[in-house]
């Protein structure tokens, strides 16, 4: 689960990364189609999804010639899970402080 969670965030670490990933979010794109979106080459956006696909967030289908990529929402799961914790914690926190503060109106 650690490789797994390091892998999504390492995908999500590049803004060209998270622009693909934003790109698929609303529909299914060859290689093609988002090296059109780049100003960058085909091996380059490649090698970007390449990531993505290690990092669990596309998923890449074969359809003749053409390789589909698409967005695996599941692959988020491990960065949400991450980022669970710490909204968690914030949320512990305010209400102690809110605690704090309402305590304190009544002393």
């Amino acid at each position: 689960m650690e490789n797994q969670t390091q892998n999504a965030f390492r995908a999500l670490a590049d803004p060209t990364r998270r622009n693909i990933v934003r790109l698929l979010s609303s529909q299914d794109m060859t290689i093609g189609q988002l090296t059109d979106r780049f100003d960058m080459t085909r091996a380059a956006v490649k090698k970007h999804l390449t990531i993505l696909s290690d990092g669990g967030l596309i998923t890449v289908e074969a359809r003749g010639r053409e390789r589909i990529n698409r967005l695996e929402p599941q692959g988020m799961a491990p960065v949400l899970d991450w980022l669970s914790y710490f909204d968690q914690l914030w949320d512990d926190r305010l209400n102690s402080l809110k605690e704090a503060i309402e305590r304190k109106q009544n002393d």
